[in-house]
């Protein structure tokens, strides 16, 4: 009988010589990382002179073969993060490449999460230019993911969900490639030694699509406050926890309403209190404050018409362009509904301050979506949509056709 032999362990090596044919420039991490030549997901190696992926890196396989006929050696896998010289095979262990590494999978210390919102540092990419972590810009995917871009902006102003998602440990266990994904792209905008200044959020895309049955994705405009209301609802089911059923997403979005059907003019017995002669109210109270406040200006309305051609009735949707006035800080919510009041030697917390402004600009499913937001580092305001970023007055924000908004409580009032 023969034995089948293992393959020896790689040779570990420092003295690579082709170390200096490696071209950042033209690494990009965020697009499915598959074989260009075969399309497989398993065992796909970056080609770190031209950055196009194959697989394996055996006799005869796709990036052995590149190897020979490109005359391209420096190679990492991409899903060990291992870097190899081809096609002879030994493991390159250089602390030159690390950035690399980073670039490739972002990580962030607790220190490092914690000084977030106190680093004013910008970084400079490849190119030269400069970009805050956390402010990048997003591209826009056949046009049509502006929705989904104002509401990842928008998140990652939500202080507890983006630490919960800059630290892997905290959903390691959990199943959903679209929480992964989300968290990689969560790391990605926030990441200081990024090689360009903006992000593709195409693998998160990828997974959206697949996650609503392609309800939202790249073919069309959606409505961004949908959307956002899917992906919180999709993410906490996938991250709720089966004693508590609560999650990250609960935490920092989640409040009580009390709900009390009132019935006025009828009698006691059940069958008189559903007569039409009886009229009911519904009373709404608030008994928990949720720590983020998310509010919904509703815009868009669908109006029906006759078409005397077809002989039937259509729609079409009219936009509301009124300007709504509201402040970007201290928004005193017992101003405006009854608040529960505070527990027993604690204080009343009922004022919010303006994190990100999601605006419509436009014709109703002609228009485009941008949002603003604010570095907390400097308390400053920054208006994106997609790859653009700039910096804004205060002023600016609230004069603006907004559409959805995200307030978040103060700590100490």
């Amino acid at each position: 009988m023969f034995q089948r032999k293992r393959n020896p362990q790689a040779e570990i090596r420092r003295d690579c010589p082709y170390l200096d044919t490696v071209n950042r420039h033209v690494l990009d991490f965020d697009f499915s990382k598959s074989c260009s030549v075969s399309n497989s997901k398993y065992d796909v190696y970056a080609c770190l002179v031209c950055g196009k992926y194959y697989r394996g890196k055996g006799l005869k396989s796709h990036a052995y073969n590149h190897s020979l006929e490109a005359g391209h050696y420096v190679y990492v896998n991409l899903q060990t993060e291992k870097f190899y010289c081809l096609p002879d095979g030994y493991e390159i262990d250089d602390p030159s490449l690390d950035d690399i590494q980073q670039v490739l999978n972002p990580r962030f210390s607790k220190e490092q999460v914690e000084q977030l919102d106190k680093n004013k540092q910008w970084s400079r990419a490849l190119n030269g230019s400069d970009y805050l972590p956390g402010m990048v810009g997003l591209n826009n995917m056949q046009g049509n993911t502006d929705f989904v871009n104002v509401i990842i902006h928008s998140f990652m102003r939500v202080t507890p969900l983006r630490n919960f998602f800059l630290m892997p440990e905290n959903y390691q266990n959990c199943k959903s490639d679209l929480v992964r994904q989300f968290g990689e792209l969560t790391r990605k905008i926030w990441h200081a030694r990024n090689f360009k200044g903006q992000v593709s959020p195409h693998e998160f895309l990828r997974e959206v699509m697949k996650a609503s049955g392609e309800r939202f994705g790249t073919g069309a405009q959606s409505d961004p406050v949908e959307f956002m209301a899917w992906l919180l609802d999709t993410m906490h089911a996938d991250l709720r926890s089966s004693a508590n059923n609560t999650s990250i997403i609960y935490e920092c979005f989640k409040g009580e309403l009390e709900v009390v059907k009132e019935m006025h003019g009828a009698e006691h017995s059940i069958t008189e209190a559903l007569k039409p002669s009886s009229v009911a109210r519904m009373r709404y109270r608030v008994t928990r404050l949720p720590q983020y406040l998310i509010i919904h200006m509703d815009r868009f309305k669908k109006n029906t018409f006759y078409c005397s051609k077809k002989k039937k009735n259509g729609f079409f949707v009219e936009k509301n362009p009124i300007l709504v006035n509201f402040p970007v800080k201290n928004l005193e919510l017992k101003d405006y509904i009854p608040v529960p009041a505070p527990k027993e030697n604690a204080k009343l917390r009922s004022k919010y301050d303006l994190v990100a402004n999601v605006v419509h600009d436009g014709k109703p499913g002609e228009g485009v979506y941008r949002t603003f937001v604010q570095r907390k580092s400097e308390e400053l305001w920054y208006e994106m949509q997609d790859l653009r970023v700039a910096e804004t007055l205060p002023q600016m924000v609230a004069l603006s056709e907004t559409y959805m908004q995200i307030y978040e409580q103060q700590q100490q009032q």
